[in-house]
C-alpha cells in the first residue's frame, strides 16, 4: 500500500482551465520520487493537492489507504504528516527572524515553548543554518531562504516532504549542498521526499522513482532508470534523456557494464566504467 496517493484527480483553475485530468500518483514510503514535466504540466498543482491546499473537483487523496477530509481537524492532521515547500521561499517566510519563522509551525501544533525551542534547534542544525537563527529573514540570500523554508517544515517533523522545484535558482554548489542536506535529513529522520522539477539530470542522480507529467496527466511512473530509458515517454513530455543514463545504457550495449550491473547514477560511477589506457 502506498503511503500517500492521488486517485483520479481532476482540477480546474478559474476560467475553466483544466490543470489535472484524471491524474493518479502513488508515493511509497522511503523512496524519493521526482515529478518531471514541462511548465504547465500540473506538477505544482498536484503538490498543492497532496497536502490539502487545493481540493479536487473529482477524485481523492488517500493516506495509508484512507481518503483525506477537508474539515479543519482533518487538515491539521494532514499537514502534520505532509509538509510542502513552495518554489518561491518568500511565499513562506513572514516572521522577523529565522528562529521565529521556524518556530511558527511547532507553536501552532500546540507544542510548549521548550519543545518548540528543541525542534527549532534541531531543524536549523539539520539544514546547517544555526548561525542564521537571529538573522532577519529579509536579509537572507536566495539559497538561505530556501533552507529556512525547509527548516520550518522540518521542525514540524512531517513524514513526507513535498518540494516544488527545490533547486530552481540555485547555482551548482548551492544545488549540491541542498541535495546533501536533504539526503542527511532522509537518513536521520526517515522523511520521504517528493520533489517536482524539469531538471532530468538532477532528478536521475537524486531520485529513485519518477512520474512524468504532461497536460495534467501522468505518462509513466516507476523506477527512474526504467522510465527515463523509454524515449517515447521522455520525448512526449518535452524532456531529454539524462546523460548519465545514456552513458550507462551505452556501456551495457558495448559490454563495459554487465546486463545485471547497476547503471551509474553519479559522475564518479560513470568514470569507473572507463578502463585505463594501456601504455605501449
Amino acid at each position: 500500500m502506498s503511503l500517500l496517493e492521488a486517485h483520479d484527480l481532476t482540477y480546474f483553475y478559474p476560467g475553466n482551465v483544466r490543470a489535472l485530468d484524471g491524474l493518479s500518483l502513488r508515493i511509497d514510503r522511503g523512496r524519493r520520487l521526482a515529478i518531471l514535466g514541462a511548465n504547465g504540466s500540473g506538477k505544482t498543482t498536484v503538490l498543492l493537492h497532496l497536502n490539502g491546499t487545493l481540493r479536487p473537483r473529482s477524485g481523492e487523496v488517500r493516506m495509508d489507504g484512507q481518503a483525506m477530509g477537508y474539515d479543519h481537524a482533518s487538515l491539521i492532521t494532514w499537514r502534520r504528516r505532509v509538509g510542502l515547500v513552495l518554489q518561491n521561499a518568500d511565499d513562506q517566510l513572514f516572521a522577523p527572524t529565522v528562529a521565529e519563522d521556524v518556530s511558527f509551525g511547532p507553536l501552532n501544533l500546540g507544542l510548549s515553548h521548550d519543545q518548540t525551542r528543541a525542534r527549532v534547534s534541531n531543524a536549523l542544525s539539520a539544514l546547517r543554518i544555526e548561525h542564521l537563527a537571529e538573522r532577519a529573514t529579509h536579509m537572507l540570500s536566495f539559497g538561505q531562504k530556501k533552507r529556512v523554508a525547509i527548516a520550518g517544515l522540518v521542525a514540524m517533523q512531517p513524514e513526507i516532504l513535498l518540494l516544488d522545484e527545490p533547486t530552481a535558482g540555485l547555482d551548482h554548489l548551492g544545488t549540491e549542498s541542498l541535495l546533501a542536506v536533504l539526503q542527511e535529513l532522509e537518513r536521520t529522520a526517515g522523511t520521504t521526499m517528493v520533489f517536482s522539477t524539469h531538471d532530468v539530470e538532477m532528478a536521475y542522480r537524486f531520485a529513485e522513482d519518477v512520474a512524468i507529467f504532461d497536460g495534467g496527466r501522468i505518462l509513466a511512473q516507476g523506477p527512474i532508470a526504467d522510465v527515463l530509458a523509454d524515449t517515447k515517454f521522455v520525448r512526449s513530455a518535452g524532456l531529454g534523456t539524462p546523460l548519465l543514463l545514456e552513458l550507462g545504457l551505452r556501456a551495457r550495449a558495448t559490454g563495459l557494464l554487465g546486463v545485471n550491473d547497476p547503471l551509474p547514477r553519479s559522475a564518479e560511477a560513470a568514470l569507473k566504467l572507463l578502463k585505463p589506457v594501456e601504455q605501449p
